[in-house]
């Protein structure tokens, strides 16, 4: 019962869109992506549910139609390879939505069973009907864009993009947890705070919370009790001339958009999870740290390293030169050791010493075999192995990195 007095209390105070039909959409339509009929709209005509071009083919998903910068806003099995373009987007008779090869062979968007049709709501939602109700819709299914109306609730998650042309899975995620918390993550790791490189602290404030955003752009995160935990943003006055988007952007920053339709610009951003560029973690790969040039985040190699793909700053670094034996046949050390200043980076030790000097630190990994990299910092000197990952410079931070480097050319 409580579950249900929840549900319908979200459809409520969430401003969760009026579920009336827009633009009746019967079984057995279909969508071809080298053809007019390439997508269905919504009744406003501002959004639109078909192909799109990605790559060298097609995707399908919901995109802003009505202005000029066209924007994704989701994405159908979005890290499947881009489809040619003799594939059909296909409605079924029995309620189902493939899309088929000219070969016949069907990939699933979405088998609800009992659906007989479809509507695109000028919300973005994508919906099947049965005769009575709702079966599905793309607000349940978030790839990394939450609209007006639209909430992400206890346990689901937000991913990045690749890029702005590439909606397959990128570097990052949001999840509403279990304890309330709203929290950012590198892909690939678990939901402890280690990893967590933003947050809205609102753990234990309640259970079921909730993520959403109003038709007024106010963000916001709700519990169960319907009591407001934060808000992110303040919102202002309704108006159908403004659209409001929430998006966990490639580059790892939760932003909140507004579009004018009225005014032929860009979307304008009205809020952001950090202004600070590099705090995403994992942005610039393994063995690789992150720092602020003109306002733009660049990736750096550690000293003796070299970026794996000049074209993807997230693929991280490899040494530049091989790796031999730790020490040469009469004993003598093979590497020195290269320093990197004002840097953080993620603590996975295996060794840790105190009340030690800088150039001690340096010593023990220089001659410890096992020791690749060491963190030296007010007296504690920590050892580690490669790879380094989540690097970013801090000019605050007095951290020093060492890291063994140059090999000598013995004789």
């Amino acid at each position: 019962m409580a579950a249900i007095l929840f549900f319908l209390l979200l459809l409520t105070i969430c401003n969760a869109e009026a579920q009336q039909r827009q633009s009746t959409i019967n079984l057995g339509s279909s969508l071809s992506p080298t053809r007019a009929n390439s997508s269905w709209l919504s009744h406003s005509g501002l959004y639109a549910f078909g192909f799109y071009q990605q790559a060298n083919g097609y995707a399908v998903g919901v995109y802003l139609a009505g202005i000029p910068q066209k924007t994704v806003v989701w994405t159908a099995n979005r890290d499947d390879p881009p489809a040619p373009g003799d594939v059909t987007l296909n409605f079924t008779n029995d309620g189902r939505l493939v899309l088929q090869s000219a070969q016949g062979k069907e990939t699933s968007i979405a088998s609800p069973g009992g659906a007989t049709s479809a509507s695109l709501l000028d919300s973005g939602n994508f919906v099947l009907f049965n005769s009575k109700e709702i079966v599905w819709q793309t607000f349940d299914y978030p790839t990394d864009t939450i609209l007006q109306g639209q909430h992400l609730s206890t346990g689901k998650e937000l991913f990045s993009s690749i890029s702005e042309y590439d909606k397959s899975t990128g570097l990052f995620r949001l999840a509403m947890q279990e304890d309330g918390n709203l929290v950012q993550y590198p892909v690939g790791t678990t939901d402890v705070s280690q990893y967590a490189y933003w947050a809205s602290h609102t753990d234990g404030d309640g259970d079921n919370v909730t993520l959403c955003l109003d038709v007024d752009g106010q963000l916001y995160l709700l519990n169960s009790t319907g009591t407001y935990l934060t808000n992110l943003t303040q919102g202002g006055s309704p108006t159908e001339d403004i659209v409001y988007l929430m998006r966990l952007d490639a580059d790892g920053i939760l932003r909140l958009y507004s579009y004018n339709l009225h005014q032929n610009g860009n979307l304008s951003v009205l809020w952001s999870s950090t202004n600070d560029m590099c705090l995403p973690k994992g942005l610039c790969g393994l063995n690789a740290f992150c720092v602020i040039n003109d306002q733009q985040a660049n990736c750096k190699c550690l000293p003796g390293f070299a970026a794996i793909n000049q074209g993807n700053q997230s693929s991280g670094c490899g040494r530049n030169f091989s790796v031999e034996s730790c020490k040469s046949k009469d004993g003598s050390l093979k590497y020195t050791m290269e320093e990197v200043l004002n840097t953080e980076w993620d603590q996975n030790y295996f060794s840790h010493l105190s009340s030690i000097s800088k150039e001690d630190c340096k010593a023990a990994c220089l001659e410890d075999c096992n020791c690749e990299a060491a963190m030296f910092n007010a007296g504690e000197c920590k050892k580690q192995h490669l790879p380094l990952r989540y690097g970013r410079r801090s000019l605050t931070d007095t951290n020093i990195a060492f890291v063994k480097g140059i090999y000598r050319d013995f004789q």
